[in-house]
């Protein structure tokens, strides 16, 4: 792999030089072959099937991605196995958890309702993908539903499903992502007090922030 001074050499030509972009579904299928297999296809359903309801109920995990006026956006969400709710064979509810209140996702979907789930679960390689549209919900019997410790969200995202099926274990197998023995160590990373005390110009007090992070996550999970 190219790395430094040689990717920006790279980056440099290729800003100057675009004959090889691939600009159009021919170019794509001239490099990539003739498409999709009979597998590639028949995984692909338009409602939640009964085989694919164990990956949801099992998954803790899922990557929400929205698309607004400002762009794309991909967000973690996160809770017990199960944490997004199936209603029926055609409808998800996934309760927006305390964040950071910067509410990307919630306007981009106030502009546009198309949003994508990638479900992972913890020890398997195979993910699975849910496109479709929601809207968000702030009916006190359904945010109520989802109450942790007598606390309940502020809205809950009820997804119309148009799509789902499941995703190959390539990646997942060519990341190690499960693999202890690959797991690094944090304080190997810059920490969150850090960026942010940089990126303020040290308006925040990094190690302080650093400091009360975890007690302050711990109460104020939900």
């Amino acid at each position: 792999m190219l790395t430094g001074m040689a990717d920006t050499i790279l980056l440099a030509e290729l800003a100057e030089d675009r004959t090889h972009d691939l600009s159009s579904e021919e170019a794509l299928r001239a490099a990539y072959g003739p498409g999709p297999g009979e597998t590639s296809l028949a995984k692909a359903c338009d409602h939640l099937h009964p085989l694919y309801r164990p990956y949801i109920e099992a998954s803790p995990f899922a990557v929400l991605a929205t698309r607004g006026p400002q762009g794309l956006d991909a967000s973690p969400r996160g809770d017990s196995p199960g944490f997004v709710a199936i209603a029926d064979d055609r409808t998800l509810l996934l309760p927006d958890r305390r964040g950071n209140q910067r509410m990307d996702s919630l306007r981009n979907i106030l502009h546009d309702p198309h949003v994508a789930l990638l479900f992972f679960i913890p020890g398997v390689g195979e993910t699975l993908r849910v496109e479709g549209t929601a809207r968000i919900s702030a009916a006190p019997a359904l945010c109520e539903r989802f109450s942790v410790d007598g606390k309940a969200p502020a809205s809950v995202l009820v997804i119309s499903v148009g799509c789902v099926f499941f995703q190959c274990a390539r990646a997942i197998k060519r990341s190690a992502l499960w693999d202890p023995a690959r797991h690094i160590e944090r304080s190997s990373l810059p920490s969150p007090g850090k960026i942010l005390e940089t990126l303020s110009s040290s308006s925040v007090d990094g190690r302080a922030y650093d400091s009360a992070l975890q007690a302050r996550q711990a109460a104020t999970l939900y």
